[in-house]
């Protein structure tokens, strides 16, 4: 059998891409297409995960040291930023990508969304009285962080679905996996 006329780039290559249900960012015409809402909350829900680990542990952290509110959010921002990062530096880095082309990756994709997340987190934090003045142990510093997180994957998720749709943001990473 005469394999020869076969195009392996146009099979197996990122030509074929766009013909990946759910990926968004690339129409036929190489033109960005539309996300769906589950490539949206998937790429949400990711940045959450990222955020909330890293915001608990500056909370925790700048109570532990017993930090005033000011800092321990400060602490607590820097650190979702550098998880919610970091979950899409790795992975990007074992689908092969050098560390600074890595680096450019996880910031493109992942900066509005965590932006976004951030602000809307802790802006509600901000607004549930005593939230920023409630201990770890209190039922009313978690109910307002879970809380603010649920409304920030509801108000960043189709952020992240217009910037997905349109190339940007996670779309950025799907072209790593």
């Amino acid at each position: 059998m005469d394999h020869s006329a076969h195009d392996h780039a146009g099979a197996h290559g990122h030509t074929a891409h766009h013909d990946h249900h759910g990926h968004g960012g690339h129409g036929g015409d190489g033109h960005p297409a539309g996300a769906s809402w589950s490539t949206a909350a998937k790429a949400t829900l990711h940045c959450l995960t990222g955020c909330a680990i890293g915001e608990i542990l500056g909370m925790v952290i700048g109570t532990a040291l017993l930090w005033g509110n000011v800092e321990t959010m400060a602490l607590a921002i820097a650190l979702a930023f550098l998880f919610g990062y970091s979950f899409t530096l790795f992975a990007v880095r074992r689908a092969g990508l050098d560390l600074k082309s890595a680096i450019k990756v996880a910031l493109a994709a992942d900066t509005v969304s965590i932006a976004v997340m951030e602000l809307v987190d802790n802006g509600i934090i901000a607004m549930v009285p005593g939230a920023m003045d409630a201990h770890l142990s209190d039922g009313l510093f978690w109910g307002a962080l879970l809380g603010g997180f649920a409304v920030a994957f509801v108000i960043t998720t189709p952020v992240n679905k217009w910037m997905i749709g349109r190339g940007k943001g996670h779309a950025v990473v799907h072209a790593y996996h």
